[in-house]
Formats: structure tokens, sequence, C-alpha cells
């Protein structure tokens, strides 16, 4: 049976009540008082084996009492309790030494598990209270984002190696670089290398760097983003599209903390956080031999899920005023905008995420006279089809089947207006080139249900030549029908 005393801290009569009762019947002894005064001097007192309060009290802010509390009583573990779900409010718990923050409403259940697993812990230390950028990196108030911020509250103080899985948009970078600012590599550099944009041959060279003369055009040494992020973080962004190769060297750093550069010798020690990123689904590229599975554990120490904004479309509101503000402080109109426009906002699927969203904001600050965007303003904007309005593209009209050229000329224009007013990254001719290969095969394949002799054939390839090329791109191996 638990046992010792619990401190509540509320000001709201009926939350005390709540908690007082719950955690009685779990055993606990439980003292509640709406003041924030009347905590500290019990907690300075001795009393009490845990804390809970919450922010907004009516004499003092949880997050200035939490340090005094934590300054007297060090090893007490202080559980924050807040109605204002921010990332920013995680965060600021967590450094201030809070042992978990809950955000209200919050799960009976789920508490009653954290003050065990708090009674049960071995001691603690104070944690520094890091600087911090003003901007808030991260926006929203859902339920899902309320467990992405704990986790990663949870993850500020540590080095693990951390991978961030959600589809394009979600905003993987931004929780990477969050990682960084607001954790104990803050100081150090944060290098984002972009797998998908850098040329298959030269991922290594770009990584670990080189030597003079290791290759042709290698007329100097060049340092790899090892070199360059070291002692704070490297982001591998699209960690999928890594070619075998480079995996492997990866793999052999990640294991033994070193390196050598490409044409080089000399094992080089790293001292760097490893956070990945990726959209497509690794373990899928793993059955198919695309993925190595010893790599993928190693990256997968801490998964991180973003949703996809039609999975929490009650953010929408906040962000839409965060990227309102920001286009303000870049000099665009100030504006705002009515329930119904929201409304409408949150109904649409938004398959460009959440950099759609803001794209579509920007778009509105500047182009519109109106102070308030109202909903006809948003339904013009989110007219049919929706991949092509949202982002200024006038569909084709056909009478009959498209070309291959048009299809092709469709998918491209999609993939250019996921980038709203930027551009894709550099290498993009020889990138499509490379990345239409391997689907037109394997299709291919599929179509002929397997059958390289006909597939060679639709393809108007040499079957030893499509057998090389599925070899060479690392598709699953295919059987032959017979």
């Amino acid at each position: 049976m638990p046992h010792g005393t619990i401190l509540v801290a509320d000001d709201d009569a009926a939350i005390r009540t709540v908690l007082s009762q719950a955690l009685g019947r779990a055993g606990y002894e439980v003292r509640t008082t709406g003041q924030a005064g009347t905590l500290y001097r019990w907690a300075a007192a001795g009393e009490g084996d845990l804390i809970i309060t919450d922010v907004v009290m009516p004499d003092e802010n949880g997050f200035d009492l939490v340090p005094r509390i934590k300054k007297v009583r060090p090893d007490v573990p202080i559980i924050v309790m807040s109605a204002q779900n921010t990332f920013m409010t995680a965060i600021r718990a967590s450094e201030r030494g809070a042992y978990e923050y809950l955000p209200k409403p919050f799960d009976l259940k789920e508490l009653i598990s954290i003050v065990g697993r708090a009674m049960s812990r071995p001691k603690s230390t104070v944690h520094e209270d890091p600087e911090h950028p003003e901007d808030i990196p991260l926006v929203g108030r859902s339920p899902a984002m309320q467990e992405l911020y704990r986790a990663l509250a949870r993850l500020m103080q540590t080095d693990l190696t951390v991978m961030i899985m959600g589809e394009s948009g979600t905003g993987k970078e931004l929780v990477a670089r969050a990682l960084h600012d607001y954790g104990k590599r803050r100081r150090g550099p944060f290098v984002p290398v972009n797998m998908a944009a850098i040329p298959r041959d030269l991922i290594e060279s770009e990584l670990f760097g080189h030597e003079k003369g290791s290759f042709t055009g290698a007329l100097n040494r060049a340092s790899g983003r090892f070199e360059q992020a070291e002692g704070g973080t490297l982001f591998l962004d699209e960690i999928g599209d890594m070619p075998m190769d480079a995996q492997t060297r990866l793999l052999r750093v990640l294991q033994q903390g070193e390196y050598t550069t490409v044409g080089g010798r000399t094992p080089i020690k790293t001292n760097v956080r490893i956070v990945a990123a990726t959209n497509k689904d690794l373990r899928g590229a793993i059955r198919q031999g695309l993925f190595r599975e010893d790599l993928f554990f190693r990256l997968n120490v801490v998964p991180l899920r973003l949703p996809p904004l039609r999975e929490r479309s009650e953010d929408i509101p906040d962000l839409v005023r965060h990227f309102f503000t920001i286009a303000e402080k870049e000099g665009l109109p100030r504006k705002q905008i009515d329930v119904g426009a929201l409304d409408r906002l949150k109904r649409h699927r938004w398959p460009g995420n959440i950099r759609e969203l803001e794209n579509l904001v920007r778009r509105l600050a500047a182009l519109y006279p109106q102070e308030t965007i109202v909903e006809s303003l948003i339904e013009a904007e989110l007219a049919e089809p929706e991949s092509y309005a949202s982002e200024g593209f006038e569909p084709k009209q056909h009478s009959q089947p498209l070309t291959l050229a048009e299809s092709i000329e469709q998918h491209l224009e999609i993939y250019f207006a996921q980038f709203g007013n930027d551009i894709p990254p550099p290498g993009l001719y020889h990138r499509i080139l490379r990345e239409l290969e391997a689907p037109l095969i394997t299709v291919s394949l599929a179509a002929t249900r397997g059958n390289q002799i006909k597939a060679a054939e639709m393809l108007g390839l040499n079957r030893n030549t499509l057998r090389k090329k599925i070899r060479d791109l690392e598709l699953p191996v295919v059987r032959t029908l017979r």
C-alpha cells in the first residue's frame, strides 16, 4: 500500500477536493491549500514527500515558486499542473526542476501513476535554468501536442538519439531545433543535413569529409557535417533516403563513436547528438532490404511521432494567429480571422500540413486588403481541386486519358506546390531521375506479376540490365513467375 504525504496547491477548490479524494483512496495523506505562500511554508518546514502545484496562483506564479522550494528541498519531487498548455509551459516546468508536467484537464489514473513513480524514484538534482529564445518554436494545445511537449521536456537534458517521424510539412526540423535550442547542447552548433538533397555518391563525403585527392575533384581537404556539428546536434533529415554504404558507415559511428574521412586512415572521435527524421515507413523499407535494421534500432532509441494537421485541427486557430503575428513582424499588414473562416480551415484536409497552412496565412496577409479574413475568402483559396487551387495552380481539363508527360507534369506541380514561395533543394534533376527509376521498376514488376522478362520488354530493357538495376537500386528480390 502506498504511503507518504502529498501537498497540493491549487486556487480551484473543486480540483483540490478531487485530488484529495483520489490520492487519499490511493493510500496517501493529503494536505491542500489555495495559496502559494502556504505551500512554501509547509515545504520549507520539511512537510510533504511530494508536491502538486498549479502554475497560476493568486499570490505567486508556480514557475517562481518551484525553484524557491527546490532551493530549500532539492530532493522533493514537484508535479506542475497548468491549463496554459503550451510547449513553453512544459519546457519551463522542466527547467525549473519539476518532476513532471500535467496539462489540465488531466486523467486521474495517469496522475496516480506519476505520483507512484515519483515517490519511488532515486534522488535527483536540480536542472540548470537554460537560456532560450523568446519565440515559441512549437504551437498547439491539442492532446497529441501535449504528449509531444512532455516527451521533449524529458529529453532536453539528455543526449539520447531521437527519431522523429511524420508526414512532410509537419515540422520535424522545428522539433529537432527545439531539442537542440532548449537542451544541454544549445551552446554548440545545430547542423541540419537533408539526405534527399545530396547526390548519392557524395553523401559520405558530405557527412564525414574527405582528404585531398581522395576522389576526382577533391582538390583540397574538406570537413564533413560530423566535424561541423562537434559539441552540438547533427540533424539527419529524410534518413530513409540514405544509401546502404552510407548507412553502414553511420552505424559504425553510432557504435564506436568515431569515423574516418573519405580517403583518410586516422579515426576521429566525435561528440555529437544525433537526431534523425523521416516521412517514410522505415520498417517497410527494412522488409524490402532498403534500410539496415541494426541502424534503425540505433537511431530509434526515442521515437517521436508528429501528428498530421488533420489529426490536430483544434490547433489551427493558434497556428493561424501565430503565423499572422510572424507575417506582421515581417512587415505585412495586421490581420485577424473570424469564426466562420476558422471553421472552414478546420474542415480542410491539409495534405501539405503546417507548411501548407503557413503559406496560406502568408498569402492572406499579403494579397487581401481586408483586415478581417472571412469564410468566403478561405473558401476561394481552398476551392477544388484542393491540390492545385490552394497553391495557385489551375487544373488542366482533359477529355481523354492523360499522356505520360501530362501525368508527370501534374505530379511535379503538386511537389513544387508543397514548397510555397520557396523552391526545392538543389540537385532536383538528378534526384527526380534517381527516385523515378525505382518506383517505375517496382510498379512494372507488379503489373507483370513479377515476370522480369515481360517487365524488361515493357520497359524496353535487356533482361540482364533489368536484373542489374534491381540489384543496384536495392529493390526487393522478385522471383520470375513461370
